[in-house]
């Protein structure tokens, strides 16, 4: 049975509002091994006026904190928000786990912002939908949690990293002279290379499957 990592972005999200939240653990809410699989998104609870301000349709948001500024190291965190009042404005309730795993800490301050992009597992029947579907078609976006929404297929590749190509017809790979991405980035202009790529169709050897949101 096929596996798709879905990418998801939300082309609405150019002009990020981001604001500064106390992040902190509770043991109320559950870290769930498909949260950790990345089958689910990872809940969380805010007041209803930090979710109004972050102005987030789908209440996809995404969390940075940095783990060590001098390194520039930081760890992101993509969480389904849940308006809750009983929250106090400026804090993020996250799953007991999902902070201290990765920091070492159970809270810390974080920006906080819409989501431009972000990733779910599918598979069995949410996998099956995606099978046959060519770039350029459109699913239904509950398959990934956000209803009355499509999903726009945009490219994909598979385990060895080798691209969809939309001008490829079928899912087979195929050796082509390449002047451009995707599957080739040239170093200067009018190179070309011979490289791998595979058709424009999403088979069982798709293990990515890029795509946007669309109305």
């Amino acid at each position: 049975m096929a596996t798709f990592k879905v990418v998801v972005g939300d082309p609405e999200a150019r002009e990020l509002r981001r604001l500064y939240a106390r992040v902190a653990e509770s043991k109320d809410i559950k870290f769930s091994e498909a949260m950790k699989e990345g089958k689910e998104f990872v809940r969380a609870r805010a007041s209803p006026k930090l979710v109004e301000l972050l102005g987030t349709p789908y209440r996809v948001a995404t969390i940075r904190v940095w783990k060590d500024r001098a390194k520039k190291e930081k760890f992101s965190l993509t969480v389904r928000l849940e308006p809750d009042a009983s929250v106090p404005e400026g804090t993020i309730y996250v799953p007991e786990g999902s902070l201290s795993e990765k920091l070492g800490s159970s809270e810390a301050v974080a920006e906080v912002s819409r989501a431009r992009s972000f990733q779910i597992v599918v598979d069995g029947s949410r996998a099956a939908v995606f099978i046959g579907k060519k770039i350029g078609d459109t699913v239904d976006a509950s398959v990934v949690g956000i209803p009355g929404k499509k999903l726009l297929i945009t490219g994909g590749s598979d385990s060895s990293g080798f691209p969809m190509l939309e001008s490829v017809p079928g899912s087979a790979k195929r050796a082509l002279l390449l002047s451009s991405p995707p599957g080739y980035h040239p170093k200067s202009e009018g190179e070309r290379r011979r490289k791998i790529v595979r058709g424009n169709t999403i088979s069982e050897e798709i293990v990515q499957v890029n795509t946007k949101i669309v109305d």
